[in-house]
């Protein structure tokens, strides 16, 4: 009695070979409070078939949502189809590749009861590898301080700056109510990048809470979207429209956070100026290919500081 309905949102695609243990790490949660929505981007292999059969074996507890026609509309308007048909009070999302711990949904309930004023909660996840077997799991770095509720709009230019830092979307509860108010995901985002848009949004306004520990693992494979998107060459370019999308959105929302459109122009220079991006590139790969990846990064950022970007940055007026 008294405990919220949780929203659960599995967007899928061709996903037989996982989307049976993501259901099955929703079936074993420790809090019993939910519904669960599965929604079918237009698959075209067996995973379709595996959804209904788990609709049909759970009736009042699971639902079968596709586009019309069985379209393919991509992520955004997938998880906005699962928005529109859920109910609860809190809602969260499980990529049909990945999985949760049993304790997930009842541990960020209690955060979300135990801080009333914020409007999403998250933790680290793990960048699990280890489901293969020559595989190694990797614990996310949140790039903040855990146990801390964070006030608007101090988290969104840790993501910008780190993105290895931005939760996963496994990772992630929300209140209803702040994805009203942002308008859910927006839909000019078919592939990459809606989860951030919809976190930039939500920061910009809300505060969240950052938790400790890790309740979700974001499973490592060459068939999913990233790992397809990065081999045909295409996150830059997903990368480079986030950007601009942002920039627009700031602009129209006259937000004039200083270290938010510091971090946006540091973000943007290396597409501004690609000659210098891919010099810097070829110089950090021959005399820093030995440091880890974030150590590159912040090398690159600090010369670029130095000698590329401008010491001070035009914020839009309100």
């Amino acid at each position: 009695m008294g405990k919220p309905l949780v929203s659960v949102i599995t967007i899928f695609r061709n996903a037989q070979r996982f989307i049976e243990e993501a259901v099955d790490s929703v079936l074993s949660q420790t809090y019993a409070n939910w519904e669960f929505l599965l929604v079918d981007d237009g698959s075209t292999d067996n995973s379709t078939q595996v959804a209904l059969q788990y609709a049909a074996r759970y009736p009042a507890k699971l639902h079968y949502l596709e586009h019309r026609s069985h379209e393919n509309r991509g992520t955004a308007s997938s998880r906005n189809l699962g928005l529109r048909h859920s109910k609860g009070e809190l809602v969260a999302f499980l990529d049909a590749d990945d999985v949760w711990l049993p304790e997930k949904l009842e541990r960020q309930v209690a955060m979300m009861a135990k801080y009333p004023e914020v409007a999403m909660a998250y933790e680290a996840t793990v960048f699990w590898g280890s489901w293969q077997e020559d595989g190694q799991d990797i614990d996310q770095d949140l790039g903040v301080q855990p146990n801390l509720s964070v006030g608007p709009p101090n988290l969104l230019p840790v993501f910008l700056t780190d993105e290895d830092a931005t939760p996963a979307t496994c990772s992630v509860m929300f209140r209803r109510a702040a994805l009203e108010q942002a308008g859910g995901f927006d839909e000019s985002f078919a592939g990459m990048y809606e989860d951030q848009a919809l976190y930039a949004k939500i920061c910009l306004e809300d505060s969240v809470f950052v938790a400790e520990g890790f309740l979700s693992k974001y499973r490592k494979h060459s068939d999913s979207l990233c790992s397809i998107m990065e081999k045909d060459g295409q996150c830059a370019r997903a990368r480079q429209l986030f950007l601009t999308w942002l920039a627009d959105y700031l602009t129209q929302r006259r937000i004039t956070d200083v270290n938010v459109w510091r971090a946006l122009e540091t973000q943007m220079w290396p597409y501004r100026h690609p000659f210098l991006k891919r010099t810097l590139g070829t110089l950090l790969h021959l005399f820093g290919h030995n440091l880890p990846a974030k150590t590159r990064r912040h090398v690159g950022l600090r010369i670029l500081r130095k000698f590329g970007l401008p010491a001070s940055i035009t914020v839009p007026e309100p």
